[in-house]
C-alpha cells in the first residue's frame, strides 16, 4: 500500500511540475520600447532616408550581413554568422577581390535557404532604377568593378560581382575607387528575398558577372519597403500602423556572430512624446525608453533610477544636432549670411536649454561618440604596434581642433559680415540685396521643443542685425521628405539631428551642394578623407581635421550640439548592453527578461 501511495505521490508531483512548466512556457515574454523619434516606415534600406528609428527596425529584421563593425578593434570584419571564410586578393591593376564562402545554415524567416544568389540580388536591387521611380536614391556602388558600364547600359552584367557556387560570392572593388579607409565596410550587404520583390525573376552569372533575368516589381518593392514579410534578422515584423510596430522572434534565426539568439519573444516599438515618456515609464506603459535626450526627460528618468524604480545606462551619441542650409536659395547661398546667422545664435544656451548638462556644443561635423572625436580628445588611444607602442606618437599628440571658430552671439561681427557682402537695410529694417530680402524660414520637427530655444536665443539676435526668421513645424515624415529632396523644399534652413553611419563618408551629404563653391570644397575634402589608405589612422585623422576646419569655415550647416543618450528600462530587463552595441535593436538580442542573476 505504501508503494502504491508513494507511486501516486510521485506521479502527482510529476504532473504538478509539468503543469508549472507548461504554465511558465505559456507566460508571455514581451517588451515595449518607446523612442521620442517617430518611425517613417522605411524598414528596407536607407535609400529612402535614414531616420534613426527606422535604422533600429532594420537591425531587428535584417541579418546575416557579410561584414560587421568591430568596435573593439575599430574596423570592419567578416561576420562569422554569415561568412565561413573571407579571402582577399589584389591584381596588377590594383583591384581588390574578396571571396566569401558562406555558412550553409542560413535561412529566411519562412524557412527558405539563403545562398550567394540572395546577396547578389541585393546588390543588383540597390542599384536598380525602380528605387528612384519610388522616390529613393539608388546605391550606385561606384566602388564595384564594372558598375559604371552596368548602370549606363553598355554592359549587361555587373562584372565585379560573381557567384561561382551557391555558397561562394566574389566581390571586386575597382582600383579607381581605392584606397578607401573603411574598405571592408564597402562589402556590407544583407540578403533580400527575390521572390518577395521580383517574383519570377532570377539572378544569373554566365561567367562575366551577375545580372537580373526578369523584372523588379515596383508594387512589390514598395510593399517590402514598409511591410517586409520574409526577413533574415532576429525578429519578424508582424504589424505596422504608422506609429507602432510589432515584432515576433524569427524561429529560423540561427544567431549573431556571438551566438546570441533573442529570448524575448515579442516586441512593441512605438513613438512616445517627450512630455509623457517618464509617466509612461513609471506606469509600465513602456518597458524601455530609448535614446532619451531632452533635459527634463533625463531629469525625470534619473530620479526614477535613483529611487530604484528603473535601471538606466548612458552612452555617447555618434551624431549631431544641426541646422542645414538650403544652398539653392539665394538668401543663404552666401557664406557671409550663414556666418552672420551663426554669430547670432547662442549655441551654448540652446544646448543647455534643450539637452541640459549632458549636451555639448559642437563646432564641427562630428559626434561625441565617434572614434575620431574620442581619439583627438584623448578618450581613446591611437593604435599600437606589436610591441605595444604608438608609432608617430608626437604627430598624434599634435592633432587638435584649436583652429575651429567658436561662433557665439556677436551682433557687431554679424552686421559687419552682412555689410561687407552688400546686404543693406530696407525701410522695414530687413537686409536685402539684388531684390532678395533676408526673410528666412526654418523648419523643425513637430513636437520638438528646441523651437523654444531658437525663439529665445536666435530670433531676437537676428532681428537685431536685420534678418527676420520664421520658425515652422512639420511632422517628422514631411520634414524628412523635404530634407531628402523627396518633396518641395522652399525653406532656407532645416533643423535636424542625425546619427552618423559607421562608415564616416560625408560625400553623399555634400554631393548635391557641389554647385556651391563651399559645398564643392567640402565634397573634395570628404573625398580626400575617405581615400586615405585602409589602416592609416594618422593619415585619416589629418584629413579629418582638415575637413572639420573647412566645414567650420564654410558653415553649410551650423553644428549645434552633441549629447549623451540615456536609456531607462524596467528592472526585469537583464543583460541589456547598449554601450557595447550600436543600437538597442542589436543589444536586445543578447538581453532577457527575468530576475537578476547573482554571480557565483
Amino acid at each position: 500500500m505504501k508503494k502504491i501511495i508513494a507511486g501516486l505521490l510521485a506521479l502527482l508531483m510529476m504532473f504538478s511540475v509539468t503543469a508549472v512548466f507548461a504554465e511558465a512556457d505559456e507566460e508571455p515574454s514581451h517588451l515595449t520600447v518607446g523612442n521620442p523619434t517617430p518611425m517613417r516606415g522605411d524598414f528596407f534600406t536607407g535609400m529612402w532616408g535614414n531616420a534613426t528609428s527606422d535604422m533600429d527596425v532594420r537591425d531587428l529584421i535584417h541579418g546575416y550581413n557579410l561584414v560587421r563593425w568591430d568596435g573593439g578593434n575599430g574596423m570592419f570584419t567578416a561576420d562569422s554568422s554569415a561568412v565561413n571564410t573571407m579571402v582577399a586578393t589584389a591584381n596588377e591593376a590594383g583591384d581588390h577581390t574578396y571571396i566569401f564562402v558562406l555558412q550553409n545554415d542560413l535561412k529566411y524567416s519562412d524557412g527558405s535557404k539563403i545562398t550567394a544568389w540572395d546577396y547578389a540580388f541585393s546588390m543588383l536591387l540597390e542599384m536598380a532604377p525602380e528605387i528612384a521611380e519610388l522616390g529613393g536614391t539608388p546605391n550606385v556602388k561606384e566602388y564595384i568593378l564594372g558598375s559604371k558600364a552596368y548602370l549606363d547600359g553598355s554592359a549587361k552584367t555587373l562584372a565585379g560581382v560573381r557567384v561561382t557556387a551557391d555558397d561562394i560570392l566574389t566581390i571586386t572593388l575597382s582600383h579607381e575607387y581605392l584606397p578607401f579607409f573603411y574598405e571592408v565596410g564597402l562589402l556590407s550587404c544583407n540578403p533580400y528575398p527575390i521572390k518577395e520583390i521580383a517574383p519570377g525573376a532570377t539572378v544569373k552569372d554566365d561567367g562575366d558577372g551577375i545580372y537580373l533575368d526578369g523584372a523588379i516589381s515596383a508594387e512589390a518593392l514598395n510593399s517590402y519597403r514598409s511591410n517586409p514579410k520574409v526577413v533574415s534578422g532576429p525578429y519578424t515584423l508582424t504589424s505596422w500602423d504608422g506609429t507602432t510596430a510589432e515584432f515576433a522572434v524569427n524561429p529560423n534565426y540561427k544567431g549573431n556572430y556571438a551566438g546570441q539568439k533573442p529570448s524575448i519573444k515579442t516586441l512593441t516599438y512605438t513613438a512616445v512624446s517627450n512630455d509623457t515618456a517618464i509617466d509612461q515609464l513609471e506606469n509600465y506603459d513602456i518597458d524601455l525608453l530609448n535614446k532619451a535626450l531632452r533635459a527634463d526627460v533625463l531629469a525625470g528618468g534619473i530620479e526614477l533610477a535613483e529611487d530604484e524604480v528603473v535601471q538606466m545606462t548612458n552612452y555617447p551619441r555618434t551624431g549631431l544636432g544641426y541646422i542645414r542650409f538650403n544652398l539653392k536659395n539665394a538668401t543663404v547661398a552666401s557664406r557671409a549670411v550663414r556666418q552672420a546667422i551663426a554669430w547670432s545664435m547662442d549655441r551654448d544656451q540652446v544646448t543647455m536649454g534643450y539637452a541640459g548638462e549632458y549636451g555639448s556644443r559642437m563646432d564641427g561635423y562630428y559626434g561625441v561618440g565617434q572614434w575620431m572625436y574620442r581619439l583627438i580628445n584623448g578618450i581613446i588611444e591611437p593604435p599600437k604596434d606589436e610591441k605595444g607602442e604608438v608609432k608617430d606618437k608626437e604627430e598624434y599628440e599634435a592633432l587638435n581642433l584649436d583652429n575651429l571658430t567658436v561662433y557665439g552671439p556677436d551682433a557687431a561681427k554679424a552686421a559687419e559680415l552682412l555689410d561687407g557682402d552688400g546686404w543693406t537695410l530696407n525701410a522695414d529694417g530687413i537686409r536685402e540685396k539684388d531684390g532678395t530680402a533676408l526673410n528666412l524660414k526654418l523648419l523643425i520637427p513637430e513636437g520638438n521643443t528646441i523651437g523654444k530655444e531658437f525663439e529665445e536665443y536666435l530670433v531676437p539676435n537676428l532681428e537685431q542685425v536685420g534678418i527676420k526668421l520664421e520658425i515652422e513645424t512639420l511632422p517628422m515624415a514631411e520634414l524628412l521628405s523635404a530634407y531628402y529632396g523627396q518633396s518641395e523644399n522652399s525653406a532656407d534652413m532645416i533643423f535636424l539631428a542625425s546619427n552618423f553611419d559607421l562608415i564616416f563618408d560625408p560625400t553623399p551629404v555634400f554631393a548635391d551642394s557641389v554647385e556651391n563653391e563651399d559645398g564643392k570644397a567640402l565634397y573634395d575634402l570628404a573625398v580626400a578623407m575617405r581615400s586615405t589608405k585602409a589602416g592609416d589612422v594618422l593619415g585619416y585623422m589629418k584629413n579629418w581635421v582638415a575637413f572639420q576646419e573647412k566645414f567650420n569655415e564654410c558653415l553649410v550647416m551650423i553644428p549645434i550640439y552633441g549629447n549623451t543618450y540615456f536609456d531607462f528600462y524596467t528592472d526585469e530587463l537583464q543583460n541589456y548592453k547598449i554601450d557595447e552595441n550600436t543600437t538597442w535593436a542589436q543589444a536586445i538580442v543578447g538581453a532577457r527578461l527575468g530576475e537578476e542573476e547573482e554571480e557565483p
